[in-house]
């Protein structure tokens, strides 16, 4: 008998459960008949308070007056568009806001008929209305509230929902629970949120209980409360994330993301998409700020030629670029398959966007030229270049050829074709170089800061800003460690990394990409702007964090392996030479390098006499000559090493 009444039970609220929301004509008219009936109530109550006489004729019309005034404010307040089920204080402010508003012109017309002998009804009566009406409205519709919740709680016990804990109790944390708890769909119940700071433990919030960071994972008894933990990722630091991690796989407990903001814009994900951390949540940092609204300034209207567009860099500059009202969009790139792929994400995701693709080499000086003539591009953003190390110390030619004279191509066209702004991408590689290619885009540099300088001294008037941008590995670009790494557990191990004591500096290309912009934007010409990568990522932990993360123990489940340095490759990276200071600028994530200048006919000559060699593919001879136009550049683990002894 009492299975069978918890049966039914639990059809009736299932039933309950998927009642569909109520169409807004009928909520107003349950709102106006609490209106009607209190204000019957009031009536009675006020006059027989004064022992007065009431007139049948008379209630009615003044009850139709009242009714048609607080109906008129529940719609100017939209009262009725509330989901009752879903009500908070919010909505409740609201109601209470309409009826003093309503009881406030009642009042009103009661003062005016009072001039003409008549009365509406004692003022008294106005007050017990406006609070018998409030405390109706909010009651009914907070029962309706609290029975779903009850619903809910139910659904969670019988479904066994995933308990999850909230980190933090920001707005956006309360937010992400609200949602969470509010969601008919999903397979998370939020039991509780996470205190940053220790003092702000043992307190509750929507009734949930706040714990603190030390006790989730060393008290039982909240341990078996929760089965994950749920974090913003793009709204705490480095520093918190790694801890947390490390100690959710101690304890068996998942670390789930919310969706990061720009998942939300590129592919309207939902909550429905909360995802097992990976590591480049623990290596993002808080987003970076930059104004918007400036740089909108500059792009609408203008004509963008970006190369390398179908990269990492580039078909991120190209997402970026495609949210302003751009005159023409020109995405360069000599990958056919990559770039035909950037393509369809700008004709489904930016239909309004004005695009063309175009198959080019910037080693091609005749077809850019041909490009700058027909295009006359107003901006543009170099990010085309040769980037694996050890490739391009096995081709120093072709790393000479694509990176320097690919440059020096853009940077002439763009000073011929009158540009407004040329900005290259670098790279911190080209510090203190010990391999080819960051050697091939130091020389990249001298030639676009030299050319800036004779503009600037021969007062031309009309002058590209040329303008050089220096930061560290990408997270998720392409041939980076971490896919790698992911590869690797995928197929058991063993995990290789080069050197224990390797450290790199990191940034999302999404964020990498928006400093890029911004410098686009308020660099004045010749400058190198150097970006603020944080602090550096030693690789090997980052391996162990990502084998932590897959769910198996370093060392135990999968190895870790020393292969020593590749070709090219030092234990460390920098975005400033020793003797180069740096100057602050509006956005504290990014400084200006004072470099060294040099003289441009100087590194013209430099420059066409290391093309003459390169195109006669001569790898030794094409070293030698990059080492004289840059002497800082020690080659380290290769076979060009021999060079560094004459």
């Amino acid at each position: 008998m009492k299975n069978k009444l918890k049966r039914l039970l639990a059809n009736i609220l299932s039933k309950i459960a998927n009642i569909p929301y109520l169409p807004r004509w009928i909520v107003f008219c349950i709102d106006i008949l609490i209106v009607f009936v209190s204000f019957t109530i009031s009536y009675f109550v006020c006059f027989d308070l004064i022992k007065a006489p009431i007139l049948l004729s008379s209630y009615l019309i003044k009850m139709g007056v009242s009714v048609f005034v607080s109906g008129f404010f529940i719609l100017l307040f939209k009262i009725h568009t509330d989901v009752i089920r879903y009500v908070g204080f919010r909505d409740i402010l609201n109601i209470f806001v309409s009826l003093f508003c309503a009881n406030i012109v009642l009042v009103i017309m009661n003062i005016i008929l009072k001039h003409f002998s008549l009365c509406f009804m004692p003022n008294i009566g106005f007050f017990i209305n406006l609070l018998l009406t409030f405390a109706t409205l909010v009651f009914f519709k907070t029962s309706i509230r609290l029975l779903f919740d009850y619903i809910k709680v139910k659904n969670y016990e019988q479904h066994k929902y995933v308990s999850v804990l909230v980190y933090g109790f920001g707005a956006s944390s309360i937010d992400t629970a609200r949602l969470i708890n509010h969601s008919s769909t999903m397979k998370y119940r939020v039991v509780g949120f996470i205190a940053t700071a220790e003092n702000s433990a043992h307190k509750h919030i929507f009734n949930l209980p706040v714990y603190s960071l030390k006790d989730i994972f060393t008290d039982k008894k909240i341990l078996v409360r929760y089965d994950a933990i749920v974090i913003n990722p793009a709204e705490i630091d480095r520093k918190e994330k790694q801890p947390l991690s490390t100690q959710c796989a101690k304890s068996k407990k998942e670390l789930l993301s919310m969706p990061s903001v720009e998942d939300l814009m590129k592919e309207g994900t939902d909550l429905k998409r909360l995802r097992k951390i990976n590591i480049e949540d623990l290596l993002q940092r808080i987003p970076i700020q930059i104004d918007i609204e400036s740089i909108g300034q500059l792009l609408t209207g203008k004509t963008l030629l970006i190369t390398g567009a179908a990269g990492s860099i580039g078909s991120e500059i190209v997402r970026q670029v495609c949210r302003f009202n751009v005159k023409l969009l020109l995405a360069c790139d000599v990958a056919e398959s990559p770039l035909h792929e950037i393509c369809l994400e700008i004709h489904d995701k930016y239909p309004e966007i004005k695009y063309k693709p175009l198959i080019a080499n910037v080693r091609d000086y005749d077809l850019m030229k041909h490009v700058f003539e027909q295009y006359q591009p107003d901006i543009i953003y170099h990010a085309a270049a040769y980037k694996h190390v050890p490739l391009m110390e096995a081709y120093p030619c072709e790393a000479i050829l694509t990176n320097v004279m690919g440059s020096k191509n853009m940077a002439d066209l763009a000073v011929e074709y009158n540009a407004d702004v040329f900005v290259m991408i670098s790279t911190d590689k080209a510090v203190n170089p010990s391999n080819v290619m960051g050697a091939s885009k130091r020389i990249a540099e001298m030639y676009i800061q030299s050319l800036s300088k004779k503009l600037e001294t021969e007062h031309v008037q009309k002058k590209p800003r040329f303008i050089t941008t220096r930061f560290g590995n990408v997270l998720g670009s392409n041939g980076s460690v971490i896919p790698r790494f992911e590869q690797q557990i995928k197929e058991g191990g063993p995990i290789t990394i080069t050197h224990p004591d390797i450290i790199r500096y990191f940034m999302t290309i999404p964020e990498a990409c928006r400093l890029v912009l911004d410098a686009s934007n308020f660099g004045k010409g010749g400058e190198v702007f150097v970006f603020d990568m944080g602090d550096p990522v030693k690789i090997k932990d980052m391996a162990e964090e990502m084998i932590r993360l897959s769910g198996y123990e370093p060392y135990k489940d999968i190895n870790i392996v020393v292969t020593g340095l590749r070709p090219g490759e030092k234990l460390y990276e920098e975005l400033l030479y020793d003797k180069e200071a740096v100057k602050p600028t509006h956005n504290q994530k990014i400084k200006i390098g004072t470099v060294k200048e040099y003289d441009y006919e100087n590194v013209k000559a430099d420059l066409l006499n290391l093309l003459d060699i390169a195109k006669k593919h001569d790898h030794l001879a094409v070293v030698r000559r990059m080492k004289e136009i840059v002497p800082e550049f020690i080659s380290q683990n290769s076979e060009f090493e021999e060079c560094d002894k004459d």
